[in-house]
């Protein structure tokens, strides 16, 4: 009877979460549900335990610690915010596992539990969430839909503005005013947001993935673009929520050298 009760357990957590990412995304495939391929078949109890988490991240220049990726560095928050420990492996494409390569199309970050892997950020920081709640860091559909929005567009106008060559040029001012544009917004909201956050007075997700975002918009601004964008005299309250998050224990403890972003961008630069 209890193995029979660990069964109906482990379908209805796992249909659950399925029905939770499928809200929040568009399409089943980019998803990477639960898989056993080229991985052990998945015997254990009703839900996933702490312990077991592998983490697979773009590696630095040196091929061995971890790289500029700020989706990574999102992911890498949630697990010190929850407290869960994990093992570390930077790759490049030659030194990544084959199971990644052949059944995971090699991306990253991924995230192994034990017999069970997850690609795409999102998906994986919401995995995390949703089977270890404490401290919950999931916000209401309201503030969470008001925050998407705002951040919106936010990553991808900075990094084309990042990777444009030359510097200065008319297509570049254009580029550059699409960055104010997000900032402007973001400031928008922060101002109309009762706490220190992007949902109020709780540190979410949404958090975890926007200061990497912000940490690579205010080196790669500073490296390669003379730091045209004042945001300290611009945006105020994008400034105190920066000062706020990057001084977050979790933020510090993910975090890698500045000059590991300038090389990352400098490639993308090229």
């Amino acid at each position: 009877m209890r193995i029979f009760r660990c069964m109906i357990l482990s379908a209805l957590n796992a249909k659950a979460f399925k029905y939770l990412v499928l809200r929040s995304k568009a399409t089943v495939k980019p998803l990477q549900m639960v898989r056993t391929r080229g991985l052990e078949t998945r015997i254990d109890g009703a839900t996933p335990k702490e312990g077991g988490f592998l983490l697979y991240l773009k590696a630095a220049e040196d091929g061995v610690s971890a790289g500029d990726c700020p989706f990574a560095h999102s992911v890498r928050m949630v697990l010190y915010e929850k407290g869960l420990d994990y093992d570390l492996f930077p790759t490049v494409q030659d030194t990544k596992p084959t199971w990644l390569v052949e059944h995971y199309e090699g991306k990253l970050p991924a995230l192994r539990h034990r017999k069970e892997c997850y690609v795409e950020s999102d998906v994986i920081m919401q995995y995390l969430d949703y089977f270890f709640p404490k401290p919950e860091m999931t916000a209401s559909r309201a503030l969470k839909g008001k925050t998407n929005e705002a951040v919106d567009g936010f990553f991808p106008a900075v990094a084309q503005y990042l990777k444009h060559t030359p510097d200065g040029d008319d297509d570049d001012v254009e580029l550059k005013f699409n960055v104010e544009s997000a900032l402007e917004r973001l400031e928008d909201h922060l101002s109309a947001v009762e706490g220190d956050f992007l949902c109020g007075d709780q540190f979410t997700l949404q958090d975890c993935a926007m200061a990497p975002k912000l940490y690579h918009m205010k080196t790669g601004i500073q490296a390669f673009k003379n730091g045209s964008i004042d945001v300290k005299a611009k945006f105020p309250n994008v400034n105190r929520y920066m000062d706020k998050v990057f001084g977050r224990s979790s933020f510090i403890d993910a975090l890698y050298p500045e000059d590991v972003i300038v090389w990352g961008w400098g490639n993308a630069r090229k």
